[in-house]
């Protein structure tokens, strides 16, 4: 069958030279985007009360756009003044490239790993003498605290922000081709919002191991998906 529609279930690009738009451009697809998840930062009391005092740390670890946003705002809201010294340890360049957004890149200690957390793990190793902070959602992949305590390093987590389901109750009458899937949690909300779906003909697209085994799991046909040797 053709495909003429994709819903992704995600935000919409807000990069002009997104490869979305070259595939509505060159393929005459409708693509829509609505995330199907959304994020909710906790408040400091809730932070507190995971025995967090900012003061006690001297490098951040950062695994994500939104790590960065619940750090800094967590720290406002304390009236923590984050020194100069603090080493900011950055899972991507795009993490990195985003903490621009509330520190002058070139006069901090940022370091900056490839595209995963384990790529990241060797910068960590060298400073093993810092105490890392790992500010993150209620929904941590479970590679991370293995990697760290395999590094044997002085760190903690704690939740700044939690993943939430959203509603999607508009969008019971609504038929795509292909739904685009990258995280358990988006997989997750599907079945919340839609205890009775029926794959049917829709094609499922996931990316990341993790979104598959949930995909998988939920009985659901994976169609397409990445990465694989041929798709990295």
């Amino acid at each position: 069958m053709k495909v003429k529609t994709i819903l992704v279930s995600q935000p919409e690009p807000k990069v002009e030279n997104s490869p979305y738009f070259d595939l509505v451009d060159k393929q005459k697809v409708k693509i829509d985007f609505r995330p199907f998840i959304h994020v909710e930062g906790v408040s400091s009391k809730d932070v507190r009360a995971q025995k967090v005092d900012l003061s006690h740390y001297s490098a951040i670890i950062l695994t994500s756009r939104n790590s960065v946003d619940h750090f800094f705002r967590i720290a406002e809201e304390l009236r923590f003044k984050v020194p100069d010294t603090m080493k900011y340890f950055c899972q991507s360049e795009a993490v990195a490239y985003y903490l621009q957004k509330y520190v002058v890149y070139r006069k901090r200690k940022i370091y900056v790993g490839k595209r995963t957390f384990t790529e990241l793990s060797p910068l960590i190793k060298k400073y093993k003498n810092e105490k890392f902070l790992l500010p993150s959602s209620d929904k941590l992949k479970p590679e991370v605290p293995t990697v760290l305590d395999d590094l044997g390093v002085h760190w903690k987590q704690a939740t700044f922000y939690k993943t939430v389901i959203s509603d999607l109750s508009d969008l019971r009458d609504v038929y795509y081709d292909i739904l685009v899937f990258f995280s358990p949690s988006g997989i997750e909300s599907l079945f919340e919002n839609f205890p009775d779906f029926q794959q049917n003909d829709t094609r499922i697209a996931v990316f990341g191991n993790t979104t598959i085994t949930a995909a998988t799991t939920k009985g659901l046909r994976v169609d397409i998906q990445a990465p694989t040797p041929e798709t990295p």
